[in-house]
């Protein structure tokens, strides 16, 4: 059977109840089950009303960048997961109610619901706690630029070895000099075009141009010619 119209109270309970035990659709990671039930669903489900929903709605949401490399079959509509016709509880404290009443009263068919719900809340816990591990793991993108810079001597007879040779005596974590070349201004002049790329959380452009600066007897002046992402 699975999923019926999530668009209705019915569907987004059943879909509530099934996500009672589990972090995600099917599996214990993100898949294109979580995908495809997602995007059945007009809006988050009410956290009152609906709260494990709500939880996997959250949380799939942060995926969303992300829908089109996660595994499994994206051609699947979402009524291909979830519970089968014998497993389909919209109202589960009803129908164990009665189910206990056409059973033996000494046979315990479902256990007490502070046993399933502190099962349900332990399984729940260990999923999330799996997943936050996963996410430590992966290995974190390093932001970095590639940046052009100009630097302007006083003068044209400004040492323009020597000014090189002082830019690049900065060293710095995140910072790596590249190719440079000298560049005609006028009358004679030439400024100092030199690239470098920079870890974007390490290194302050702005910091690094005042430094540049205060090699005041070969420099006159800083300017950012270019710069572009990595």
């Amino acid at each position: 059977m699975g999923f019926t119209d999530l668009q209705a109270d019915a569907g987004v309970t059943v879909l509530n109840n099934w996500l009672q035990t589990r972090s995600y659709i099917t599996g214990y990671s993100a898949s294109q089950a979580d995908v495809a039930v997602f995007k059945a669903l007009s809006a988050a489900p009410d956290a009152e009303k609906y709260p494990n929903a709500a939880r996997w709605y959250k949380q799939i949401a942060s995926y969303e960048n992300e829908f089109a490399s996660l595994p499994g079959d994206a051609s699947q509509p979402y009524t291909a997961y979830g519970p089968e016709t014998s497993e389909v509880t919209v109202n589960p404290k009803a129908e164990a109610a009665a189910a206990e009443g056409e059973e033996d009263e000494d046979v315990d068919l479902f256990g007490s619901d502070e046993e399933e719900d502190a099962e349900a809340a332990r399984i729940r816990e260990q999923r999330l706690e799996e997943y936050r591990k996963k996410k430590e793991n992966k290995p974190k993108v390093v932001a970095k630029s590639v940046v052009t810079m100009d630097v302007k001597p006083w003068d044209d007879e400004t040492d323009m070895d020597a000014l090189e040779k002082a830019v690049r005596s900065i060293e710095k974590d995140g910072l790596v000099w590249g190719q440079s070349k000298l560049v005609t201004v006028g009358f004679g002049i030439k400024k100092l075009q030199i690239n470098l790329v920079v870890e974007d959380e390490k290194i302050s452009l702005d910091e690094l141009s005042e430094e540049i600066q205060e090699f005041d007897d070969y420099v006159q002046s800083v300017d950012i010619a270019a710069m572009q992402k990595l």
